[in-house]
């Protein structure tokens, strides 16, 4: 393959143009990760929240049904669908489309109920400056496919290098996981220390950072920033690491205390996997040097 081919299998992803489809599709994956919460058995540092990336979009993956069997809930960005299948054989659907929270979230309950009984969500979200109840949510009603298809297939490439970086990794690390709060995708390494309680921190941050971590990931440009970029941070913050060398275009961004690469730099080089990979690489090695990892004990 050619690395204009590879270069043009990267998708543009422009945070103005779909930042209000991106801003409902948020509101979507919220409604349904919090059935996960409520359904799943909870795992360590909020694990058993994520979504997971499929061959068609974002999955749950399979939970327990209150009656009985199992459950999955798949957002469909090909068909542009919501897609429930029960273990008993029941599959229903629910379009994705220009629809307000509102509705989409009166209609999912109905699905919902018929197929795993009455299940309580926090209609509040969470993660978002100046939240609307979802069952009173009208302003965000937005449902551009094509930008939604974009936004997958960034999903995808990223998926898959988290992937491969996470291959020469021994110690304890999460799985690639998709995270409706902050609506981004993730993979965190551990080192097996405790970390100090962090100051101000509700029960969510104490378990979530419970343990000191390196993480990296891809967010579609929500948060404030404006745009997609990857990005690698650690928890607590060793000192010294805004001070951290790495190459350029990657660079240490001192408002958000974490490094970042811009996505529309990837898309522009010629090797956009290796330039991402070279960024998990060297801003993970920064950040476990800062910390003091012992990487001899915790690399492959």
């Amino acid at each position: 393959m050619s690395d204009a081919s590879v270069q043009a299998a990267w998708p543009v992803l422009d945070w103005p143009q779909w930042a209000d489809t991106a801003d409902t599709l948020h509101m979507l994956t919220q409604i349904v990760g919090k059935t996960r919460l409520a359904l799943a058995p909870l795992q360590n540092h909020w694990w058993n929240v994520a979504l997971y990336l499929s061959a068609r979009g974002l999955s749950t993956s399979v939970m327990p049904s209150p009656r009985g069997g199992l459950l999955e809930i798949e957002f469909d960005f090909i068909a542009h669908q919501l897609v429930f299948r029960a273990s008993s054989g029941e599959i229903e659907v629910l379009p994705l489309r220009a629809q307000s929270v509102a509705g989409f979230y009166s209609d999912y309950g109905k699905v919902l109920e018929s197929l795993a009984g009455k299940i309580h969500i926090n209609p509040m979200p969470v993660e978002v400056k100046d939240p609307i109840r979802f069952d009173e949510d009208t302003l965000h009603k937005s449902y551009d496919r094509e930008a939604v298809w974009r936004f997958w297939r960034c999903l995808g490439h990223a998926d898959e290098l988290f992937k491969r970086f996470s291959g020469n990794f021994c110690g304890k690390i999460s799985p690639v996981h998709f995270f409706w709060g902050s609506f981004d995708l993730a993979v965190t390494r551990f080192n097996g220390r405790r970390a100090p309680v962090r100051a101000g921190s509700d029960s969510i941050q104490a378990e979530a950072y419970s343990h000191e971590c390196i993480s990296a990931g891809f967010w579609p440009g929500n948060g404030g920033y404006g745009q997609a970029a990857f990005y690698c941070y650690a928890a607590p913050v060793p000192a010294g690491l805004a001070q951290s060398a790495i190459p350029a275009p990657g660079r240490f961004n001192a408002d958000l205390g974490e490094f970042l690469l811009d996505y529309a730099a990837v898309c522009r080089s010629s090797a956009p996997d290796r330039m991402v990979l070279e960024f998990l690489a060297n801003t993970y090695g920064a950040a476990a040097r800062a910390a003091q990892w012992d990487r001899a004990a915790l690399d492959r």
